[in-house]
């Protein structure tokens, strides 16, 4: 079933919005709201509020529990556009657009939510024991390579 959530009018440019819809879409909602809890966007705020709505609309209207939810679309449209003006130097204007946006969030429960396997501690030690290796025959190749002196430029006034 999906749940959709909209915060209209929201007083910044949906250029700015998108970054943060960009990084939810296709995550489970816990990721999600980490994700746009720890970003120092203004935009991350807004889109927080969207999505918690979202998962209170699921909860509260469709009996759907939130640990099964992943966030299908995340969508910042282009809402109307405030236009102002400010006085310049001799007596002309310079606009000023107060851009606005829609944020559209749709939650679904029909897609399954995959999780990475955690590494082993094996694959780990072998990884880092390779690089280990590795970094001190770079130096001993660089050190039995004889250094060439270059002359130094030595100015002689005549």
């Amino acid at each position: 079933m999906e749940v959709q959530a909209s915060h209209r009018f929201a007083r910044m440019s949906a250029f700015k919005v998108r970054d943060v819809t960009r990084e939810i879409q296709g995550r489970p909602v816990a990721a999600a709201l980490d994700i746009v809890g720890f970003s120092p966007k203004k935009a991350a705020f807004l889109v927080q509020k969207t999505l918690k709505s979202a998962i209170a609309n699921a909860e509260n209207n469709h009996n759907l529990r939130a640990d099964k939810l992943v966030v299908k679309e995340a969508v910042a449209g282009e809402g109307p556009t405030i236009k102002r003006f400010i006085p310049k130097a001799r007596g002309s204007a310079g606009p000023i657009r107060k851009r606005t946006c829609h944020i559209f969030i749709t939650l679904t429960d029909e897609v399954e939510i995959k999780t990475r396997a955690p590494k082993s501690k094996a694959a780990a030690k072998t990884k880092k024991s390779s690089a280990k290796k590795k970094a001190p025959a770079k130096k001993a190749a660089a050190a039995e390579t004889p250094a060439t002196e270059t002359p130094s430029a030595e100015t002689s006034k005549e």
